[in-house]
């Protein structure tokens, strides 16, 4: 079964205010035991000293009047003087039998205890008495306004300290909006300047690990692009060879099928060879700077323009606007050789290729429309991974035009969308980008 998760910052919250409470009632039980000992020494010393104010000016016999089922106050002190000859002492009066010796003297009525400081004489016995329990509830009483503005402020406190947390738990939420909002590719060092001292460890250990990334992709695809162009030599050597059989032997079926799978080779080293460098210069140091969408299109129609002739194909600029985009010359370029050189391959021969270049608000938009046999829109999404292939598609191919081409336009921003052609009634593409006024 899966642990349950939990929030670091919520426990913390959580358990600060569990300890508020808790030290709010040691705080009321500190108050009160010390409320209630600096009542006993005022008290005590005031019952002390009536007793022996009275016992100077020579008293007389006096009982107190108190109703024992009563509840008194602090205030309330009871002197009796009695004499040791009077033999009407009850049980239930507050009047302490003969003691030798002065002091305080606890006794039990059955209303309660009651505290009494005595003095004996030689005659008469002197006593202050007060109700115990007056003493506790005048303690309570203080320790409860003591503690009441804390329980007051405990819930401001509380909402204080819960800000206070969140606001130092702000570096970590910073810290994963940062991974978050990085691409994929972006295996740069983060910053620790802006960071507190416990993250220093964690960031330390990323950017260890983001260097490892890097470098093993690094490899990867040096790997790739050293073994592509080590294939193009003997493919072209294979290939020229290829050539003088195919002039002696015309009609030999065998060897024009391995001049189409020859062919396909190429094809796919080149466009390994064009993937790796483009994954070599992605995220490195390629300027950027504001490029001509038109004077780009046109020095790739001119590059492509030998395939077209070649098949008979119209290919031509159907609308032109003079607009400029911001970003890397390689991404753009092999944006639209490639797109180009795909609806090249896959149009029929005599077919019409038709090259658009618009603005739409504050879009830059290039359009490739051709005459071929389109592409079902169910596989849209399919065609922009490597290696995938339409299957009725006999042409040679790789799979990987499009995902150069999907790649590139994330590098410059852009967004890639296709579609089928309302006007020749094959593959409709279109790349959007951000305008540059110019």
């Amino acid at each position: 079964m899966m642990k349950k998760r939990y929030s670091l910052q919520k426990r913390l919250i959580i358990y600060i205010s569990l300890f508020s409470v808790v030290l709010g009632c040691v705080l009321i039980f500190a108050a009160y035991r010390i409320a209630l000992e600096e009542i006993n020494e005022v008290l005590d010393k005031q019952m002390q000293s009536l007793a022996e104010r009275i016992a100077e000016n020579h008293p007389e016999p006096l009982q107190s009047e108190i109703d024992l089922e009563k509840q008194y106050s602090e205030e309330d002190l009871f002197v009796d003087i009695w004499s040791y000859t009077d033999t009407t002492l009850h049980p239930q009066d507050v009047l302490v039998a003969s003691v030798k010796k002065a002091g305080f003297y606890t006794h039990q009525t059955p209303y309660g205890t009651w505290l009494t400081y005595i003095i004996p004489g030689d005659q008469l016995q002197i006593q202050v008495s007060q109700q115990k329990n007056v003493r506790q509830d005048l303690a309570l009483e203080l320790a409860v306004n003591m503690f009441l503005p804390y329980v007051l402020f405990l819930p401001f406190a509380i909402f204080g300290l819960s800000w206070v947390i969140r606001r130092n738990f702000q570096p970590l939420i910073d810290f994963k909006t940062e991974l978050a909002s990085r691409k994929a590719q972006e295996l740069k060092p983060i910053e620790m300047k802006e960071y507190p001292l416990e993250l220093e460890p964690t960031i330390q250990e990323m950017n260890y690990l983001f260097g490892r990334i890097s470098l093993a992709q690094q490899e990867q695809r040096q790997f790739v692009a050293d073994s592509a162009h080590e294939l193009r030599t003997p493919l072209t050597a294979l290939n020229l060879q290829l050539q003088i059989l195919l002039q002696q032997f015309p009609q030999s079926d065998a060897l024009h099928n391995l001049s189409l799978g020859i062919l396909r080779m190429q094809h796919l080293v080149n466009q390994l060879l064009s993937l790796a460098k483009q994954d070599v210069t992605e995220g490195l140091t390629e300027p950027v700077q504001s490029l001509s969408l038109n004077q780009m299109t046109v020095a790739c129609i001119e590059q492509l323009i030998q395939l077209a002739l070649q098949k008979e194909i119209d290919l031509g600029v159907e609308q032109q606007q003079e607009l400029l985009i911001q970003g890397q010359a390689s991404a753009l370029h092999s944006i639209i050789y490639n797109l180009i050189d795909n609806a090249i391959k896959y149009s029929p021969e005599h077919g019409v290729i038709n090259v658009s270049i618009l603005q739409q608000g504050q879009q830059a938009i290039l359009q490739i429309e051709d005459s071929g046999a389109g592409i079902d829109p169910a596989q849209f999404n399919q065609i922009r991974q490597r290696f995938y292939r339409v299957h009725n598609h006999a042409e040679i191919g790789s799979g990987l035009g499009l995902s150069i081409v999907d790649k590139a336009t994330e590098r410059l921003g852009g967004t890639l969308e296709f579609s089928k052609s309302s006007s020749l009634g094959g593959l409709c593409v279109q790349v959007k980008f951000a305008l540059v006024e110019a």
